[in-house]
């Protein structure tokens, strides 16, 4: 899954274990990928391997819902087939996030833009950018009423929709392993799965301090909250940077780079998520109109 931001750090990483008592479990971080974008988990804890290994096991889990890379996942077996039957819960609750979303952002966040993006991402690939016709013929097959979702089954309305859940999994994600962590009795632990979630703050003190961007002077304080950042240049279509990632879906283009990094805070990530990805689709008064439907949610950073 294409990534949308690696511009998120987290502040004083070496002093994280500084100032600990003496009888508290150090802290332990681990780090590796998340559906294809790097991920970290700390905690401290004395059964730290197990915990770990428990929330890998939880990320594999989901990443055979959403991956959009997985052959045999769920998300890929309905664009495939347009229809799935008993869908995951997981999933189910991620496009009702996505109704959510969809509705208060006037339909500008709208995951059914995945055909869009292969038409980009093939047309890049050959060095040129989609044609006036080619993006014209592939608009029919986007609009977020074609989703039917219920226990029963998931339905894509016409054929050749797809969705993409790039703009929310990685949230949702880690919002499913804090979860799992908190079920297991932790009350501080930072998951980073592309977003940022935070169960409490620190095991030594003081909520979890998180950086907007490399150069940023003050971070972000989290402590039982959830970051999300977008960028619509973060991620481009080659390697020239000539094209955004987040696409419009009311133009089949890419996001005007109206916003270099949009964030976001919110009670848990997956919603922090999609807000921060539809705003940059968003001008300021549309940003105020869409955050005002959430109000759990603060917009942090707008970065022009």
């Amino acid at each position: 899954m294409p990534t949308r931001r690696r511009l998120l750090t987290i502040a004083a990483a070496a002093a994280a274990c500084a100032g600990l008592p003496a009888r508290a479990a150090p802290l332990t971080r681990w780090h590796g990928v998340a559906l294809g974008a790097p991920a970290s988990i700390h905690l401290a804890h004395p059964q730290a391997d197990r915990l770990i290994a428990r929330a890998l096991a939880e990320i594999a889990r989901l990443e055979a819902i959403f991956s959009l890379h997985r052959p045999d996942s769920a998300l890929v077996r309905l664009n495939h087939t347009g229809r799935l039957e008993a869908p995951p819960f997981e999933l189910l609750e991620c496009l009702s996030l996505c109704a959510a979303v969809h509705a208060a952002s006037g339909g500008t966040f709208d995951p059914t833009v995945q055909p869009l993006w292969r038409l980009h991402a093939e047309t890049r690939a050959t060095g040129r950018a989609p044609s006036a016709a080619e993006i014209a013929a592939t608009l029919p097959r986007i609009g977020w009423a074609g989703v039917q979702a219920g226990p029963q089954a998931i339905t894509l309305a016409r054929p050749g929709m797809a969705l993409t859940l790039n703009g929310v999994a990685q949230g949702l994600i880690a919002d499913k392993v804090a979860d799992l962590l908190a079920v297991e009795g932790l009350t501080d632990i930072l998951v980073n799965t592309g977003e940022f979630r935070a169960l409490g703050g620190q095991p030594q003190g003081g909520p979890w301090p998180v950086h907007l961007d490399d150069a940023a002077a003050t971070p972000v304080p989290l402590r039982d909250r959830a970051l999300a950042s977008s960028g619509p240049l973060g991620t481009t279509f080659d390697a020239a940077g000539r094209a955004g990632h987040i696409l419009d879906p009311r133009t089949g283009g890419p996001a005007p780079p109206r916003w270099r990094l949009v964030s976001v805070t919110a009670p848990r990530a997956g919603l922090a998520d999609a807000l921060s990805t539809a705003a940059c689709l968003l001008d300021e008064t549309g940003i105020a109109a869409m955050m005002a439907g959430f109000p759990q949610a603060r917009l942090v950073g707008l970065a022009v």
